[in-house]
């Protein structure tokens, strides 16, 4: 009995210590006035075991065993399974980490003295021929998504960097600057998608990231061939003397966010008479040019596929007064492309025999222009609408016509109309004109408004004669842009004329 007693006094001393502390704690000010859950967690495990000893006195209390730390043998032995390979991956009871290829862990040099070339495609092999998941287009590995990571480095590249095989998608090359070397080709890319395939794609959905590609004026910066649905963003292509970007057959490859130029410049470049070479050729179906800045070249961007389209472009790489182009369109008899919301400075648009181009929101600044440029003599399907164009007071035409190699003569559904110029001179498809006298015959010429020559489709006419008279009148001739409405008797009139070519 007595030791029932001692136990059951023990107790309650216990938790009269326990509502004690408990008082005490919420005395003591806190930041958060409640208990932590350590704290709370120990108190009650105490409770509980005061509270056994009290129901079973005649037990003897074992604590709990001490949990030991890992031995250091374990610890290596866990830290030797974690530590990374060159590619990062592991697999460990099945599970795989994140595959993203450092290059520098295959010995690629960040500072640019050493040639890094090997060390580069050392990378790009083994993550081209690791495990894939499934097939994108047929006969293309999906490689789920693996990167190059070029580790925000500077290397030198003496020769260009190729995919080891053929038939592989989803993979990403990123985050670094490639420079070519002095002796590198100067016929190659830095980047060259291609390969020898019989595949209807060579590569599908490859991106290339975050990268300056500085072509040390030897070659190129990027080449792809007979791909699929390839994206460059975010790029920044100079000191190319071929092509920044050149896009061979295949089709989807989107340009976003890019900046290419020959030279360095932000414009008024005193060699800028001495800009050669294209920054972005688009020799494919489907592809497109968003948000993206040409500051250097002979010619912007060259078109020879269809379907393509040219959105929140600046090119102004060389002025069209020292022979500069800044989109030229070469697919004469079907172009088929929509140049939208872009910003032509000091360089225009030349289209060959275009069909299906859609030119409209555009800003034209120092006298840039479009020029239509007869090979076969054809013009059908063109929208030039809704743009503004700023020259110098020089008498230039917002829109003029090639005609050299032959005339405009199969020419349908052309629409030049609402532009707005400032020191330009209008041309349009739709002319309106008045003219007023006292006569029997008013021409009313519109060859200085409307843009082909000696091409008027359908004419509506107006007269409006003063005084009591109500004269015969008819459309006598339409002639070289001009047209004449003749009165069967002299009468004082207004006659105003709508033609559309």
């Amino acid at each position: 009995m007595v030791g029932r007693a001692l136990i059951l006094l023990s107790f309650i001393i216990c938790l009269l210590n326990h509502v004690t502390a408990i008082h005490a704690y919420h005395d003591i000010p806190s930041p958060a006035h409640h208990f932590s859950a350590k704290h709370y967690r120990e108190k009650t495990r105490k409770m509980q075991l005061d509270k056994v000893a009290f129901a079973h006195p005649d037990t003897t209390f074992q604590p709990p065993s001490p949990v030991l730390p890992p031995s250091p043998s374990i610890l290596t032995a866990a830290l030797s399974k974690s530590s990374p390979s060159k590619s990062s991956t592991s697999a460990t009871s099945g599970i795989s980490r994140a595959r993203e290829y450092h290059v520098t862990t295959y010995g690629a040099d960040p500072t640019g003295e050493k040639d890094s070339t090997d060390a580069i495609l050392e990378a790009i092999a083994d993550a081209v021929q690791g495990p894939g998941n499934g097939e994108l287009m047929k006969g293309i590995v999906n490689l789920g998504g693996v990167r190059i990571n070029l580790d925000g480095g500077i290397y030198k590249i003496s020769n260009p960097l190729r995919l080891p095989v053929a038939g592989r998608g989803n993979l990403m090359i990123h985050g670094g600057t490639l420079r070519a070397s002095d002796d590198f080709p100067k016929n190659g890319y830095l980047i060259d998608l291609s390969a020898s395939s019989d595949l209807e794609y060579i590569y599908e959905f490859v991106t290339l990231r975050d990268l300056l590609l500085d072509s040390n004026y030897r070659g190129g910066a990027i080449q792809v061939v007979d791909s699929l649905r390839t994206s460059i963003d975010n790029c920044y292509i100079t000191h190319f003397t071929t092509t920044g970007i050149n896009v061979q057959g295949g089709h989807e490859t989107y340009i976003r966010n890019c900046y290419l130029g020959q030279h360095i410049t932000a414009g008024a470049d005193p060699g800028e008479r001495d800009f050669s070479g294209t920054a972005i050729i688009l020799n494919g179906n489907d592809n497109a040019v968003t948000d993206v800045v040409i500051f250097s070249a002979a010619t912007g961007i060259v078109i020879e596929g269809q379907a393509n389209t040219l959105s929140g472009v600046h090119c102004y790489n060389k002025a069209t007064g020292f022979g500069g182009v800044g989109v030229y369109l070469k697919v004469p008899g079907l172009t088929q492309t929509r140049i939208v919301n872009c910003y032509l400075d000091y360089t225009g648009i030349v289209a060959e025999d275009p069909v299906q181009l859609h030119i409209s929101s555009s800003f034209f600044l120092g006298d840039a222009f479009v020029l239509l440029r007869s090979v076969n003599g054809i013009a059908n399907g063109i929208n030039i609408v809704d743009n503004m164009f700023s020259g110098s007071d020089k008498g230039i035409d917002i829109v003029q016509l090639d005609e050299k190699s032959c005339k405009f003569k199969n020419v349908k559904q052309v629409i030049v109309d609402r532009n707005n110029a400032k020191g330009m001179n209008i041309k349009s498809t739709i002319a309106r004109g008045t003219v007023e006298g006292n006569n029997s015959s008013w021409m009313v010429d519109l060859s200085k408004d409307l843009l082909f020559p000696n091409l008027i489709k359908s004419v509506q006419y107006s007269l409006q004669a003063t005084g009591d008279q109500f004269p015969n009148h008819a459309l006598r001739s339409v002639t070289d842009n001009r047209v004449v409405i003749t009165t069967d008797v002299v009468v004082p009139a207004s006659v105003t004329v709508t033609v559309d070519q």
